[in-house]
């Protein structure tokens, strides 16, 4: 589960800690790449949604809220359709300690802490399944957003997915 360096792990070689990632994954962090241009990452202000169409379904954005004792708290700001599949239910305005897809919550959240302290992306490919489900994730990766280029206030998530049985693939949409 490493961090990524923006100036070292480019998606158009895909390799180091990118090595067998999907490809529509490193098309997601080729288009955060692209947006953050200089900057150590972009704001969501950059995000285009009509530019990323068919990824929009396997994508999170997730509020970064500090408390007042210094302490981060996650909340689902917005839940592509695909992971409302996945999940079985929608999650867009809970707490991600309330409402995460993960082992368990520490784990879930240690991933976005991760994102957030270190101000990098992190590929997580050591995904969570469900016993039964048709599809199983392949891949994760966790990228940072600011509206200030210092303080990460939002968290774009992609996940991307193999299907074991039928059902939605990135190249079919």
């Amino acid at each position: 589960m490493p961090l990524l360096s923006p100036d070292q792990d480019h998606p158009e070689t895909a390799d180091g800690a990118l090595a067998g990632a999907p490809p529509d994954l490193l098309e997601m962090y080729a288009y955060w790449q692209h947006k953050r241009g200089p900057r150590p990452m972009p704001a969501r202000a950059d995000i285009e949604p009509a530019e990323i169409k068919r990824l929009l379904p396997g994508m999170l954005l997730v509020d970064v809220q500090r408390t007042q004792d210094g302490s981060l708290d996650f909340v689902y700001r917005l839940v592509g359709t695909r992971e409302v599949e996945m999940r079985g239910h929608d999650p867009t305005g809970k707490r991600v300690v309330e409402a995460f897809y993960g082992k368990s919550a520490d784990t879930v959240t240690t991933c976005y802490s991760r994102v957030v302290e270190t101000r990098c992306p992190f590929l997580d490919d050591d995904c969570y399944h469900l016993p039964g489900q048709e599809w199983s994730p392949s891949a994760t990766i966790y990228l940072p957003l600011s509206n200030d280029g210092a303080l990460v206030n939002m968290v774009l998530v992609y996940s991307s997915f193999r299907w074991i049985a039928g059902g939605w693939s990135p190249e079919g949409k």
